[in-house]
């Protein structure tokens, strides 16, 4: 783990190695520049980039500065997976290693962590005593995930039509795109709690869609559109009490059973925004899509986890392209839009279509909960949240021994 220091702290914001690239950054040039100015034991250095949402230009009229070397860091702070070659042995990393769930396409990288002696903190991992993530991107996952799944039911239908989030460059911009926005009597299903939810939740008010209580949008039709936000209780069951319990239910989702059945003949648009892991049960199995019962013309998977919430995924799209089709019949996967297909919005880095954004809220989180905790020489918090320590499977993560491969 991080040691107990009163040396500088120094962080090197790398360059993103993934492809597709991703453009945003963990800590924005005016954070930097409140860093430099506010603690005389932290300085930020940031790699050369082509690619970020903020320029090399921006980070140095900031005064930070910009070089290749990030040797002399320790501690880097990335956004995506850090592809093998460019991870530095020995050294203190922050990214989002997508391995928590023990992903098959990450697990070399995981192999490496460890051979390199490195120490990998999570964002996934860093969360409250109660489980709650502390700094993450999913609000803005929200916002894009909720406006392409409208945008992709407009172009199914012809009945409306919506710009792509990435023709504008701000959130503000974004907004005043709705202006003058009429939609058809369309019924959609919310699913999912946290920042993802609250960014659908706002991109449902501010096209003026109006919520509705489970039992009504089950029973009724009506001549405006519509949501329902589905939450656990909503959602899940135990088998055998029928009731709903929070803490048990993420212990035991194997006991329950989900309900999301009951609404798929009076959804028109699903936009997926819950945590998903192989022991919860399926919103829906992939054969009920072939059924006549089966409303749903369009599905925003936020959550994007293949073959997972949402059998139908099968697998990311990208930014450009974000929506592909997948046949009612066969389940294969095929062009939008066809007639007997079901449209699928599924994409690994939709904050990425608004960057700025997102990487300031994001660095925003950073700032205020975990990096004083990493300058002041560590926390139960950082604990918790480390995956690995110089090459050694940490305490909370001893489960991935097999993944591992230690």
């Amino acid at each position: 783990m991080i040691e107990k220091r009163r040396l500088m702290l120094k962080i090197g914001l790398i360059r993103e190695g993934k492809i597709p690239q991703d453009n945003r950054v963990a800590i924005t040039p005016a954070q930097c520049k409140w860093l430099r100015i506010n603690f005389n034991d932290v300085e930020v250095i940031a790699q050369h980039s082509t690619n970020r949402c903020y320029t090399d230009k921006e980070y140095e009229r900031a005064g930070i500065q910009v070089q290749e070397d990030m040797t002399e860091c320790n501690l880097l702070l990335g956004i995506k997976e850090v592809p093998l070659d460019m991870l530095l042995e020995g050294k203190t990393y922050m990214f989002f290693s997508h391995t928590k769930k023990m992903q098959l396409s990450n697990q070399k990288l995981f192999k490496t962590i460890i051979d390199k002696k490195i120490t990998l903190i999570d964002y996934e991992c860093l969360a409250h005593e109660d489980g709650t993530r502390i700094i993450g991107f999913g609000f803005f996952a929200g916002i894009v995930g909720a406006h392409n799944g409208m945008m992709a039911y407009g172009n199914r239908t012809g009945s409306f039509n919506l710009a792509r989030v990435g023709s504008v460059n701000s959130f503000q911009k974004l907004i005043h795109t709705y202006f003058g926005l009429k939609l058809p009597h369309i019924k959609i299903a919310v699913t999912g709690t946290g920042r993802v939810a609250h960014g659908v939740l706002e991109i449902m008010n501010l096209m003026g869609i109006h919520e509705v209580e489970p039992d009504d949008y089950l029973e009724k039709e009506f001549t405006y559109p519509v949501y329902v936000h589905l939450k656990g209780n909503d959602l899940y069951k135990h088998k055998e009490t029928g009731k709903y319990n929070r803490d048990d239910f993420h212990k035991n989702a194997q006991n329950y059973k989900c309900l999301f059945i009951h609404y798929v003949s009076s959804t028109d648009i699903l936009i997926n925004g819950i945590y998903w892991q192989s022991d919860i049960p399926r919103l829906f199995e992939l054969a009920d899509i072939s059924k006549d019962n089966f409303r749903i013309k369009t599905i925003a998977d936020i959550t994007d986890d293949r073959d997972g919430s949402v059998p139908c995924n099968l697998g990311d799209n990208t930014i450009n392209d974000p929506v592909y089709g997948v046949d009612k019949l066969s389940f294969d996967r095929t062009a939008p839009y066809l007639s007997n297909s079901i449209d699928i919005m599924a994409v690994g880095n939709l904050p990425n279509e608004l960057p700025r954004d997102a990487s300031r809220y994001f660095g925003e989180q950073l700032i205020k909960y975990v990096l004083d905790d990493i300058r002041l020489g560590g926390s139960k918090l950082i604990q918790n949240a480390t995956m690995v320590d110089t090459g050694k499977l940490n305490n909370p993560y001893l489960y991935m021994k097999d993944y591992a491969g230690v």
